[in-house]
């Protein structure tokens, strides 16, 4: 199996400087790329330019400048061609599917933050040798560069990639090793409800709570947003110090709420993983449900709107968005993955409108967001609560059908 490992770099000011470099020389190749592919699809009966074509014609271009592009790794500036051409799949694909194209954009210096190196020796090498205390990773044109490595890297390197997020630098490895052993068995299963009063609810009728930490930071987040506001965009581009401080301030918010909502994800689901063989859980279509109402225009007067709740809709989505739902079904399923576990998601359809001991599907039966009484047998417990076994059920029948 495939693993990745993030560590943070330790590079000089030299080696800082030349990670700059390196980074905007190779927005600059992914920029020219962009340019030449709608130039010859404009100008050239809508011909089109594939990968193979452009990467044939790197050598030409390192030795026409090599000091811009010849002094980085030819790999890396493969993987760079590789990225537009996925960008290319991906808008061809979505205008096939009907969806919005997103045609691929230009990259700015400070919007283009990776630089991948497609093997380990070419071009970059891991230095972690068992008598050598201090871990490198070493970079064409860059040097060596000492590495924080907190944790052991198990199994082969295979890709290496080099990552900037605000002024912190990481290089990010994947390793194939051997499947991990499965944890002992625990005979337990489980199915998890989420919500936003509370982060889940299980089946067992434990609940998680929602830490909320994006509300949490919202004071001091709207605090740095409005220091921030008060330089003039004319004068944005001076880029004084003042400027540049406001904008870190606003980033290393944004990034404290993002790790503190990785640490929350993690440690839920690795105690799910460990407590539980199987887990259910509902297959949410997040990306629907944080959509923008529709606007409600008005018959009797052209040009203008009724109320259609985008208020009350917007605070949901900060809700839902601040809940990290996402990222916890995907690190959950990753876990799963290596202790040997099983994760089925199921339909969420009436999860919280069935009741479990008779099977009475209405919307009556949640008369309000936390309660649960069935109009026909009686029964009454928490909603979460009652959606988890639901929930539990569904992924139970699921798991004995087995494949279609």
């Amino acid at each position: 199996m495939i693993r990745a490992y993030k560590f943070l770099m330790r590079p000089t000011v030299r080696q800082r400087a030349a990670l700059g470099e390196m980074l905007r020389d190779h927005c600059s190749l992914y920029n020219g790329a962009l340019q030449e592919r709608r130039d010859a699809y404009r100008h050239t009966s809508h011909t089109s330019i594939r990968y193979g074509h452009q990467s044939a014609q790197l050598k030409e271009i390192r030795a026409f400048d090599p000091e811009r592009h010849g002094r980085w790794s030819f790999s890396s500036q493969q993987a760079t061609l590789r990225r537009l051409d996925r960008a290319f799949a991906a808008f061809f694909r979505r205008v096939k599917a009907g969806d919005k194209p997103g045609y691929p954009r230009y990259r700015g210096v400070n919007w283009f933050d990776t630089v991948d190196f497609p093997k380990d020796g070419d071009g970059c090498r891991w230095d972690s040798t068992p008598h050598d205390p201090v871990t490198r990773v070493r970079l064409q044109g860059v040097g060596h560069m000492k590495v924080n490595q907190h944790r052991p890297v198990i199994g082969k390197v295979k890709t290496i990639t080099v990552k900037r997020e605000g002024r912190r630098w990481y290089v990010i490895l994947t390793a194939d090793q051997a499947e991990p052993e499965p944890l002992p068995k625990t005979g337990s299963v489980v199915g998890i409800d989420m919500g936003i009063a509370n982060f889940l609810a299980d089946s067992h009728g434990a609940f998680v709570p929602n830490p909320r930490h994006g509300r949490k930071a919202a004071v001091k987040l709207a605090a740095a947003q409005k220091a921030l506001a008060r330089f003039p965009r004319s004068r944005r581009d001076e880029r004084t110090a003042n400027h540049r401080r406001a904008v870190q301030r606003v980033a290393d918010l944004h990034r404290k709420v993002r790790r503190q909502r990785l640490d929350h994800a993690h440690k839920t689901a690795l105690d799910l993983v460990r407590q539980h063989d199987f887990i259910a859980h509902e297959d949410l279509k997040i990306r629907n449900m944080v959509n923008a109402p529709a606007p409600n225009p008005d018959p009797e007067r052209p040009g203008s709107f009724l109320p259609n709740g985008a208020r009350a809709k917007a605070g949901l989505n900060h809700s839902l968005s601040d809940a990290g739902w996402g990222v916890f079904l995907t690190i959950l399923h990753a876990k799963a993955e290596s202790a040997g576990r099983e994760v089925i998601a199921v339909d969420p359809r009436n999860t919280s409108r069935t009741c479990p001991p008779c099977g009475h599907v209405s919307a009556e039966n949640r008369p309000t967001q936390e309660t649960f009484h069935c109009q026909s047998c009686g029964h009454q417990a928490h909603a979460d609560t009652v959606g988890a076994l639901n929930v539990l059920r569904a992924g139970l029948v699921r798991r004995d059908a087995g494949p279609a």
